[in-house]
């Protein structure tokens, strides 16, 4: 009897964090591992990664990681996965080279990894199934779809693609590969949904392209293009545009300088050396104001808003913006940017520049829109359909279409993170198991995760500031040295608040009076109670709730005590 499993530790029901897992015969192969962007109430936290432990219990079992593209959200959770799985990472050869960027980024050395680049014309086989790369339309060079090749049929994955036909030989979807795996059998595809609700076919860049070019001819001033540094196709469109104007570039950020580097030394992005301007820092004799220089504003998430923001006020060191200038906005605000995306209008039409924002309508989509989706259905005839990578309303869209499209609802599998799919000799078992899953956030570095308490305190100290209470006492002799010293930050200026002071002086005596006549001190009840009694009038008098950091100081024996 043979048996097939397909399950998710990230990417359903949620935008990124893909990490999907098809098992053959107990040997899993892992599909992506990337991370998820945060909200703006994570405070403080840089991305949100698949729990990894149910993969670290099975490390044994693991053949491989094949990852699709070179976006985060399909590499950007490989240094956790890798500090804990020591594994292979198959994938083609500029994601394999940001890989290695992003390993040393982490200050891990990626020749200690098994990084394999494949050739998407040749199968990778192990004792229980193949493995096999083809390519297929996104905005990054060298996207590819992965194959499962058993024996009851082959397990499909495509994430984040397209069928626009206007692109080059880096980006075009391999037809003729799609077709013989309908030839071969098709038990499962596993596709995207992000563009489930999206009617049509993805659209072509013919509408951008007039928009830059007519953008670039008109502008009188400098020409000021943001972008996402992680839109290598939208880069190149806008290098293009700019050369056939004899304009020279200038590309400015830090993370897009990398990716950039890395695509033009492996001829992914074609520019001429000496188009590029390299900028120097802001002087009385220098104001880098070159009318016939596209500055390419570019990185992820909120880096091209932050930026922009920077020039219009006047703090960035390489470029000022003035009324004379024309930008150019090509990062429409995705999830988790709307509110840095209107603060940083608001400070461009404040200078009353040349502001052009293009329409998400005219962007060349980089998901796969309805029309999109059946076409894949059509090539494929898929015996079962299991909707990924997308929020539940788009899972639930690609859902309703397969079954618009001609499919029952028993060959169309609607789950959560952490459900098992599992198939029997080709036949699919209609009860469905449940691996550990969850969610590890990062703050900084891939070390440590950071819990709800401390998310909690984040936001306290946002909204509420912090209070400190510092005071020095003999325990051995039971006295108090000094009156305690109280600093505010972020809660209330003090000078203005001596009542609120003596009171807090008063609560600290109190509580300090009651340990000193116990027999012994117990430190730890001592300091919460100095908190909590202090916490309870704060709010009581402000409504307001500070996080309250009593730190005693026993000079006797030489202890700090601290509570944060």
């Amino acid at each position: 009897m043979s048996q097939i499993k397909f399950f998710a530790l990230g990417g359903l029901g949620e935008n990124g964090k893909n990490l999907y897992c098809v098992e053959v015969e107990k040997r899993i192969a892992i599909l992506d591992a990337g991370l998820k962007h945060p909200s703006g109430d994570l405070l403080g936290i840089d991305a949100i990664v698949p729990d990894m432990s149910y993969l670290q219990a099975r490390a044994s079992e693991i053949e491989g990681v094949f990852i699709s593209h070179a976006h985060d959200k399909a590499i950007g959770a490989l240094p956790m996965l890798l500090s804990v799985v020591r594994v292979k990472v198959y994938a083609t050869n500029f994601a394999i080279a940001v890989i290695k960027d992003l390993l040393k980024e982490n200050k891990m050395n990626p020749d200690d990894y098994e990084l394999i680049v494949v050739d998407r014309d040749r199968p990778i086989t192990f004792r229980h199934f193949q493995i096999v790369f083809f390519s297929t339309t996104h905005s990054i060079p060298e996207s590819s779809g992965i194959a499962v090749l058993t024996r009851d049929g082959a397990i499909v994955y495509t994430t984040d693609f397209t069928f626009d036909q206007n692109v080059g030989p880096l980006y075009s979807t391999d037809f003729s590969k799609l077709a013989r795996f309908q030839e071969y059998g098709v038990l499962a595809l596993l596709t995207e949904s992000s563009g489930a609700l999206t009617i049509g076919h993805s659209t072509s860049d013919y509408q951008l392209i007039h928009m830059i070019r007519s953008t670039f001819q008109k502008a009188e001033g400098r020409i000021i293009v943001a972008l996402y540094s992680t839109e290598l196709a939208h880069i190149q469109r806008v290098i293009n545009e700019a050369l056939k104007q004899k304009k020279r570039i200038s590309i400015i950020g830090r993370r897009a300088q990398r990716m950039v580097d890395i695509a033009e030394t492996m001829g992914y992005i074609q520019i001429p050396h000496e188009s590029l301007v390299s900028l120097k820092y802001l002087d009385e004799t220098n104001t880098n104001d070159f009318p016939d220089v596209v500055y390419l504003v570019t990185g992820e998430r909120h880096e091209p808003f932050f930026m922009l923001q920077r020039m219009a006020k006047g703090y960035d060191r390489l470029v000022k913006l003035t009324e004379k200038d024309t930008v150019l906005m090509m990062c429409p605000p995705i999830i988790g940017t709307e509110k840095i995306a209107a603060k940083t209008y608001d400070a461009l039409y404040r200078i009353d520049l040349n502001l052009i924002k293009v329409d998400k309508k005219i962007m060349p989509p980089s998901h796969a829109s309805m029309e999109d989706i059946k076409l894949l259905y059509s090539l494929l005839k898929p015996k079962h359909i299991i909707p990924i990578n997308g929020e539940y309303r788009y899972l639930l869209a690609q859902y309703r279409l397969a079954l618009e499209y001609g499919y029952d609802e028993k060959h169309v599998q609607l789950i959560d993170n952490g459900e098992v799919v599992t198939f029997e000799d080709g036949q699919l078992l209609l009860k469905h198991d449940t691996v550990m899953n969850g969610s590890i956030m990062v703050d900084g570095t891939f070390d440590s995760d950071i819990n709800d308490t401390i998310l909690k305190e984040r936001e306290m100290l946002s909204q509420d500031g912090f209070l400190l209470i510092i005071a020095n006492i003999d325990a051995r002799e039971r006295l108090m040295l000094n009156e305690p010293e109280i600093v505010s930050r972020g809660f209330m200026y003090m000078k203005d608040n001596e009542e609120v002071i003596n009171k807090i002086e008063e609560i600290y005596r109190a509580v300090t009076e009651k340990q000193f006549a116990a027999r012994y001190i117990d430190w730890r009840v001592y300091k919460e109670s100095i908190r909590e009694e202090v916490q309870r009038y704060l709010f009581r008098e402000t409504k307001r709730k500070p996080v309250v950091i009593p730190v005693i100081i026993d000079t006797q024996h030489d202890k700090i005590c601290k509570v944060i």
